[in-house]
């Protein structure tokens, strides 16, 4: 690592739970961090349905079982450690028993903290690629658990699944909400807009849509524009691709923090 390689360079993060980790790494490198949390995250508000669904689950209500982040997993355990913790020994004993298919590498590692890996891994971390990866299966009759992304009900994968003849059992073990105020995000747009910020790095898909709900979609967009745009992964790259923001960097394989610096650093080194 050259300790100097992103000197001269002001990177906006928008990261929350590993906000200090990221901003570190970029700082340890020379750039000047911006730091502005776009969303927090949050354990559901009712923890019923969690624990209902981790209940069922345990008893064997599911043959499958699709993780799309590895912060939904934790997020159950922490649910059940919190209000039923008897139930923890044998929810993990039913992770052990159950098919379980991974979007990306988050999940994957989740599993392996408790001594598990995913039977399917989507070779494309989206949930595309998690459907390509269920399509050739038979799926008619069997019981699915899918750990949902925040709230969003993923419409997409729901329609698969029940196309095949699954029947889906869902959980949402976390919800996003607003982190910094909308002043300091407002604040962070002016100064895209003003080309002071070379980079903005975003790690997940609720801080694209923060962005664009504090202000006029034209302002932010040229914004964006005025700024180059990193992602640290396909899914939040489809997010601002759909939104017609062009993606100029991201890691090619492995989609973490650390990976995404190494991409910023070579890429930013190349440019100056």
């Amino acid at each position: 690592m050259d300790e100097r390689s992103l000197h001269g360079r002001t990177i906006a993060v928008p990261e929350t739970r590993e906000l200090e980790v990221f901003a570190s790494m970029l700082e340890r490198r020379g750039a000047t961090v911006i730091r502005c949390p776009l969303v927090s995250i949050k354990d559901a508000p009712d923890p019923v349905p969690v624990l209902e669904w981790s209940r069922a689950f345990a008893q064997g209500a599911c043959d499958d079982l699709i993780l799309l982040t590895g912060e939904g997993l934790r997020r159950i355990l922490s649910c059940i450690d919190r209000h039923e913790p008897n139930l923890r020994a044998p929810f993990v004993e039913a992770l052990g028993r159950v098919r379980k298919t991974t979007r990306g590498p988050k999940p994957a590692r989740a599993l392996r903290e408790f001594g598990l890996k995913p039977d399917i891994a989507a070779a494309t971390p989206t949930t595309d690629g998690v459907i390509e990866s269920l399509r050739p299966l038979d799926l008619a009759g069997r019981n699915v658990g899918v750990q949902l992304y925040g709230t969003e009900p993923n419409l997409p994968l729901m329609e698969f699944l029940k196309s095949a003849g699954a029947v889906v059992k869902t959980v949402a073990p976390y919800v996003y909400s607003d982190a910094a105020d909308d002043a300091t995000v407002r604040s962070l747009i002016d100064r895209m807009t003003a080309g002071v910020v070379d980079v903005i790095a975003f790690t997940s898909t609720p801080q694209v849509e923060r962005l664009f709900s504090v202000a006029d979609e034209a302002l932010v967009k040229s914004a964006l524009e005025k700024t180059i745009v990193a992602a640290v992964g396909p899914v939040i790259a489809e997010t601002l691709t759909s939104r017609g923001i062009r993606v100029e960097l991201m890691p090619a394989e492995s989609f973490f923090l650390k990976p995404l610096t190494s991409t910023l650093e070579e890429a930013l080194a190349r440019r100056s």
